[in-house]
């Protein structure tokens, strides 16, 4: 087993933890304090994505200086004992330090993905994003099924005591993979790796795109937080595992797309390619799912599903293309500090417009918001849109 192996494996298990309680923080609120405002779950989920924010661009420019093998020993090491005192905290003060100061050190994990990017060959990137990017869709499946039937069958607290194992597995297996004097060699030639600087266009598109990957997720983290409770409202189904299993059907979906893209032979190479219509098919998922009819909203999330899976992965080519291995880290933090910022701004104003408006208005905000993103990418990349069409008519 190479290395790249055991990276993909340390972000699945990385996600898995991550996403236990994505779908149930109102319920845990509820449960473990008491506490039913909508706006508290939206100021917490906010306070997650600032702590992202700051700390991943933190960790990438560590990685300069520190391989990120020996950074993630040390931060998993630290977020697995402070998972363990949210376990053990019933104060609401102290869980929201505890549990912001433990997302501060989780966030090294996502120096793996540049990471595994730079110890690829370039054209490779496109078939390893696409695993990358259902890795984290099956890990927000096994996440939402795993903290579902916690919820429902023990206590949601014990989540914290599971979020405490897979920081420790991330730990020990960085230890491995330092120890192990195979994998220890190809870590030390990949990091040797030289390139040349980006031009100045380059940096300004990379930019860009951390603006119009703001809004897409925007729109796409707005339905999230109150997803199970919306569709456990028009269903009147209330179990947890059918709940979790609903919002996490994307991930299902995404699992389809890649081997449907592993088998399609005669993709377009350009990162470019598509993502005009595939915002489009997000535009109709998101539209169906705002429909309170339980089969049609299950229709619209698979449609949703297969965009937003194409997309996403399709701009992180698009990232990659447009920067070089040296600065792969450290221009995946700054794209990704607009997307979390897109994060924060919809964990801020989900709760206050479901409290006003009910729980169907985040569909539409998404919607809007994707008609935004849309719009965005046809200005910003008009120039290489317009070359493409170009190269596709000759």
């Amino acid at each position: 087993m190479n290395l790249r192996f055991f990276l993909i494996l340390m972000t699945l298990i990385a996600v898995i933890s991550d996403y236990l309680l994505h779908p149930f923080y109102p319920q845990y609120f509820e449960l473990r304090f008491g506490i039913t405002d909508p706006k508290a779950v939206g100021y917490y989920f906010a306070a997650i994505c600032f702590m992202v924010m700051i700390s991943f661009p933190f960790w990438a420019f560590v990685a300069k200086k520190i391989a990120e093998l020996k950074i993630l020993v040390y931060t998993q090491l630290v977020a697995g004992i402070l998972a363990l005192y949210c376990f053990y905290t019933d104060n609401y003060l102290y869980f929201w330090i505890i549990s912001l100061t433990m997302i501060l050190f989780k966030a090294s994990y996502l120096l793996v993905y540049p990471y595994i990017l730079r110890i690829v060959k370039k054209e490779e990137h496109t078939h390893t994003i696409g695993i990358l990017s259902v890795v984290v869709h099956l890990g927000g499946i096994l996440g939402a099924i795993i903290g579902g039937l916690v919820v429902d069958i023990i206590n949601a607290n014990y989540i914290f005591l599971i979020m405490a194992l897979g920081d420790f597995i991330q730990m020990f297996m960085s230890l491995y993979l330092l120890k192990n004097k195979k994998i220890s060699l190809q870590h030390q030639e990949n990091n040797t790796i030289t390139t040349k600087k980006k031009s100045f266009i380059s940096n300004q598109l990379i930019l860009k795109l951390g603006l119009v990957t703001c809004i897409l997720y925007f729109s796409d983290f707005i339905t999230r937080p109150f997803f199970s409770m919306f569709w456990e409202t028009i269903s009147g189904l209330q179990s947890k595992i059918i709940s979790g299993s609903i919002y996490a059907i994307p991930g299902i979906i995404a699992l389809i797309a890649l081997w449907i893209n592993s088998k399609n032979k005669t993709a377009q190479n350009s990162p470019y390619a598509g993502l005009v219509p595939i915002l489009c098919m997000g535009l109709l998922g998101l539209a169906l799912q705002g429909i309170a009819i339980p089969w049609i909203l299950i229709i619209g999330r698979c449609i949703y599903g297969w965009a937003i899976f194409q997309g996403v992965v399709r701009f992180d080519v698009l990232l990659f293309e447009l920067s070089t291995p040296d600065d792969y880290a450290i221009d995946y933090s700054k794209v990704h500090f607009f997307q979390n910022l897109g994060v924060l701004l919809s964990s801020l104003f989900v709760g206050i417009v479901v409290d006003i408006y009910g729980l169907h208005i985040p569909f539409v905000i998404a919607f809007l918001g994707f008609l935004i993103t849309l719009l965005l990418y046809l200005l910003f990349f008009r120039t290489e849109l317009k070359a493409l069409k170009k190269i596709i008519q000759t």
